[in-house]
């Protein structure tokens, strides 16, 4: 396992350096995906001091993090994976902000399960922002209508968008193409930026960057 608190301070720095060159003054906050890795790499997170955690998969966070959420009840709580129905019920009372809703049956079924008490509070619209088949996320044709729909129609607080850039193209030109997306549909939160292109993507206007590799080191898995 690598030095979490020693690369958590090199990303510190480097979203500075970034958010400085950066024209749109934003707050940047650092999500931490710990998703494969077990409690003890999260135990290690909090103790230095990061209490944002991204996860893939509903099963997954709920193993890992009910004992811990007992001890640190201010952890926030991401869903930055592809979100089936069957396990939105779950999901909404377990994650603080779903970053992925992609389609239309998944918004419908979070609408349907959130009560007053729901943890989940805040969405994010994903972006098919490269329009590739293999991806989840609405599609650049459909997106205006669909965050339309969400945030008027079913009142979901949408607060920002996500997106994945295609592997080994400019992650500039797509992060550039959300934020204009963004600001058409007057929302102010981006999550776009990973361990490869995080200072690209805040210079561009990211608000949320999920890390994993730069803060743990490889997955075994």
């Amino acid at each position: 396992m690598e030095n979490i608190a020693e690369n958590l301070k090199k990303i510190s720095i480097s979203v500075e350096d970034a958010a400085k060159k950066s024209r749109f003054g934003q707050y940047v906050k650092i999500i931490a995906v710990t998703k494969t890795f077990g409690p003890e790499v999260v135990i290690k997170d909090l103790k230095s001091g990061v209490f944002c955690f991204g996860e893939n998969k509903v099963q997954e966070c709920n193993l890992k993090f009910k004992d811990i959420l007992k001890d640190y009840p201010n952890i926030e709580l991401h869903m930055i994976g592809h979100l089936q129905t069957n396990k939105v019920k779950d999901a909404v009372n377990l994650f603080h902000t779903i970053q992925t809703v992609d389609r239309e049956k998944l918004a419908k079924e979070i609408k349907k399960n959130l009560t007053i008490n729901s943890v989940a509070k805040n969405f994010f619209i994903q972006i098919n922002i490269g329009n590739e088949s293999q991806k989840s996320g609405i599609h650049l044709n459909e997106c205006n209508n669909f965050i339309k729909w969400c945030k008027i129609d079913l009142q979901l607080n949408i607060i920002g968008l996500m997106c994945i850039p295609p592997e080994k193209e400019n992650s500039s030109y797509y992060f550039n193409k959300l934020k204009i997306i963004s600001d058409e549909n007057n929302l102010t939160n981006l999550s776009m930026g990973m361990s490869i292109d995080y200072p690209d993507a805040i210079i561009r206007g990211s608000t949320h960057i999920r890390i994993g590799t730069s803060i743990f080191g490889n997955r075994n898995v």
